[in-house]
């Protein structure tokens, strides 16, 4: 018996042992290719064929664009028709718009419509296209066009946002946040009328009384004109929802923009209509401080400016900064004037988000700037077409390597995006042609997008550089038509994570059809 039992144990051990050797020697189950990892790899394949690319990348789900000036981004053909419409004069010679009548040197801007060289050269000298053709620099001709169409564009705001959101949809961008003038630059009248008075207390409270609540009254109402005009053009509010244009689902926000290049006293009314303005509309979102960087009062003016926001942000805490800053290159200003501007306006503009930063490298300490940047989530809007046209700095000269590599948040933008022929696949086309970006990055920059986002509510990520979504919504997914009533009741509480809700849900459709 004892034998048999032995026997018996030696075949168990045998046939125990053959089948450990056969499950070890057979082939491990491949693991399930994810929808994200088989769309990176398609992406991969294509990078390298220019039309595939374009078209892969039109489709892509692209977030927000958080830098675009909404002047600058009207194309040229737009300013045309508008200026025809308006019977202004161009200027035979500059081709700058003014005022009917037209005297000598100047045409009928209508006559662009049947002149096709007059056609072709108001938009060669209202925007980048074709150049360098002319004897400026880029820097130059960038900035000269807007005086030359701003008068063609008197009246027709609610058209530019029209144009803009067709145009952002066109191109899978869902949320777009706008710098422009609500007030139409009145409040640059309250400040030479008021005057400059060294006691910013003393001045904030005579610039209120004398205009700057009324500003804030009218520009709400203006805000209400222009949006109007934006639905009727697109349809958004017919009873018939089929005949909306997709531009009507394009969230839209606004930055006050101040014009930086004015004397201080007017600087400083600007800002402060801003800071009111955006505490009295949740609409207005933020404010930014515009016109060449490089200039002769933006330059001189720097710390002066950065002093107005400080003191203007502690009063109006809950309203959002966002500056240009770092838009620069040496040669363009003295070497003293590249060493402190992203800094500055970080530490004392209060800055939640820096727009352009290509200097960085030229400030002092740049390597604990972008760990410092990293650490507070100061996020860089991205502007590669800009940095191109007006700086002359792309591919390796660029600094978007570097932020990606301290682990600074980065969202592409268009900047101005009509007068540099541009829109935003354009700007990630560039990212992977010229940057070398994989399409991880550039999912991670769009998610970044709406995560800085100056939206209200919380974010829909628990951790918004893994992006964990937070608990209220883990087990749900975005496409899916059942959702819990915990995800249901986190995101109707927020709108910042109803937009991201929004893009996870384009992501999901968007990486199932990638082929």
């Amino acid at each position: 018996m004892r034998a048999r039992a032995r026997f018996a144990v030696i075949v168990i051990c045998l046939s125990l042992l053959t089948c450990s050797l056969a499950a070890a020697q057979a082939p491990a189950a491949a693991p399930v290719e994810t929808p994200e990892q088989h769309t990176a790899k398609h992406f991969d394949s294509i990078k390298g064929q220019p039309s595939l690319l374009m078209t892969f990348l039109r489709q892509m789900p692209k977030g927000g664009d958080l830098h675009n000036h909404m002047t600058g981004a009207v194309y040229a053909e737009s300013y045309i028709q508008w200026a025809a419409e308006a019977n202004l004069c161009a200027d035979r010679s500059t081709l700058a718009l003014s005022a009917p009548p037209c005297k000598g040197g100047q045409v009928e801007a209508k006559q662009a419509q049947t002149d096709p060289v007059l056609y072709r050269e108001m938009i060669d000298n209202w925007s980048m296209r074709g150049y360098p053709w002319s004897s400026k620099s880029g820097h130059d001709h960038f900035f000269d066009t807007f005086q030359k169409f701003d008068p063609a564009g008197v009246g027709r705001y609610g058209d530019m946002l029209a144009e803009l959101a067709s145009r952002a949809a066109d191109g899978n961008v869902q949320y777009l946040e706008l710098m422009l003038s609500p007030d139409e630059f009145r409040s640059i009248g309250v400040g030479a009328q008021v005057g400059w008075d060294d006691n910013f207390s003393r001045m904030r409270d005579k610039m209120l009384a004398d205009g700057v609540r009324a500003l804030v009254t009218q520009s709400r109402k203006s805000l209400d004109t222009w949006e109007a005009r934006r639905d009727q053009l697109l349809r958004c509010k017919e009873s018939n929802k089929s005949r909306a244009e997709a531009g009507c689902a394009v969230e839209t926000r606004y930055i006050f923009q101040v014009l930086r290049g004015f004397p201080r006293e007017s600087v400083f009314s600007q800002i402060l209509t801003a800071f009111e303005l955006a505490q009295a509309d949740p609409r207005v979102v933020s404010l930014n401080l515009v016109m060449p960087e490089d200039a002769l009062i933006p330059m001189r003016d720097f710390r002066l400016h950065m002093k107005m926001l400080s003191f203007l942000h502690e009063m109006y805490p809950s309203v959002h900064i966002t500056l240009h800053a770092g838009e620069l290159t040496p040669g363009l200003v003295p070497p003293d004037g590249l060493r402190f501007h992203i800094r500055e306006s970080i530490e004392m503009g209060h800055a939640e988000r820096i727009g352009h930063g290509v200097d960085i490298m030229w400030e002092d300490d740049p390597h604990g700037l972008l760990a410092d940047m990293a650490k507070k989530n100061i996020m860089t809007e991205i502007c590669l077409t800009s940095n191109d046209a007006i700086l002359g700095v792309k591919g390796k000269q660029h600094p978007l390597a570097m932020y990606l590599k301290y682990g600074v948040p980065v969202a592409l933008a268009t900047d101005d995006e009509g007068v540099a022929r541009s829109e935003m696949t354009r700007e990630y086309i560039k990212a992977v042609e010229e940057q070398g970006l994989d399409y991880l990055t550039l999912k991670k920059m769009a998610r970044t997008s709406l995560q800085y986002a100056f939206l209200p509510g919380t974010s829909l990520w628990q951790d918004a550089r893994k992006f964990t979504v937070v608990k209220d919504c883990a087990v749900d997914r975005p496409m899916s038509r059942n959702i819990s009533a915990g995800c249901q009741k986190f995101l109707a509480a927020s709108e910042k994570a109803r937009q991201q809700w929004r893009l996870e849900a384009s992501y999901a459709e968007f990486e199932t059809q990638a082929r």
